[in-house]
C-alpha cells in the first residue's frame, strides 16, 4: 500500500508572531542585558499589552512556548487596539515597536541585534519547512520549498511565481507586512526584517538554497526574489 501523505497545516500568524517576539527578546537581552529587557518592555507597551496578551493566549492554546508572558502583568487591563486588523498587520506593528527603541538608541549596532533575531527566527522556520517536506518523503529541494511553506500567504499577498530549473522566481506586487510598515511610516524598522528573513529561512531549509532579493516593497514598491539551489 502506498504511504499516505500528511496534510501539513500552515502555522497561524499568532504562533509566528510569538516565535518572532521570543527571538527579539533573546537577541536584545543577550546584547543589552537588563536594559535590553526594559527596551523590549517599552516597545511592547507602545504596541499594546492587551493586543500582546491576545496573541500570547492564542499561541499558547496552539502549543507554542514563548516569552510574551514575561512582559505582561497577571491581569492586563484595557482593550485591544488592533483586534480588527489582519494578523499580518499586527505582526508588523509588533515587530516595528520592539525594534524602534533598540535602533533609536543604538543605531547600526541596534540594527544588527534586530537582524540577528530575524536570522535566528528565519533559520528555525526553514528547518521546520524541511521537516514538513521530510514528513511526506520529500527532499528539501527548491521545488518542494514553497509547497511545504509554513506560513499561509492568503489573498492579501499578490504574488507571481515562476519555476525554473533549480530556481524559483517570485515577484510580490503587494505584501501586507511591508504595506503596514509603509502605512505606519515604520519602514526604517520593517526593512530590517525584509533584508534578512527570506535568506535565513532558505538557509535553514537547505544550506545550498540561496536567495537574491534585489527589490523591496519598502524601497522599489515590489519585492523580487530568485531562490537558487547551488551545487
Amino acid at each position: 500500500m502506498a504511504e499516505e501523505k500528511l496534510m501539513m497545516k500552515a502555522l497561524s500568524m499568532d504562533i509566528i508572531t510569538a516565535k518572532m517576539f521570543t527571538e527579539l527578546h533573546l537577541s536584545i537581552t543577550e546584547q543589552y542585558g537588563e536594559h535590553g529587557r526594559r527596551l523590549v518592555q517599552k516597545g511592547l507597551e507602545a504596541f499594546g499589552l492587551k493586543d500582546a496578551e491576545a496573541m500570547a493566549k492564542k499561541a499558547t492554546a496552539e502549543g507554542e512556548n514563548h516569552t510574551f508572558f514575561e512582559y505582561l502583568p497577571q491581569i492586563v487591563v484595557g482593550e485591544e487596539k488592533f483586534a480588527d486588523l489582519t494578523p499580518f498587520a499586527r505582526f508588523s506593528k509588533m515587530f516595528a515597536q520592539i525594534a524602534k527603541p533598540v535602533v533609536d538608541e543604538y543605531g547600526e549596532t541596534g540594527e544588527q541585534v534586530i537582524m540577528r533575531a530575524v536570522e535566528r527566527f528565519g533559520h528555525k522556520r526553514g528547518q521546520g519547512i524541511a521537516q514538513r517536506a521530510r514528513t511526506n518523503g520529500l527532499e528539501n529541494s527548491v521545488e518542494h520549498y514553497l509547497t511545504n511553506y509554513d506560513m499561509g500567504r492568503s489573498d492579501l499577498f499578490e504574488i507571481d511565481t515562476v519555476y525554473k530549473e533549480n530556481e524559483v522566481e517570485q515577484t510580490f506586487t503587494h505584501c501586507p507586512l511591508g504595506q503596514q510598515w509603509a502605512d505606519d511610516d515604520m519602514g526604517k524598522y520593517g526593512i530590517l526584517y525584509c533584508k534578512v528573513i527570506d535568506p535565513s529561512i532558505a538557509k535553514g531549509y537547505n544550506k545550498s538554497l540561496e536567495v537574491v532579493h534585489d527589490q523591496f516593497v519598502l524601497r522599489e514598491g515590489q519585492c523580487h526574489f530568485q531562490f537558487q539551489m547551488k551545487e
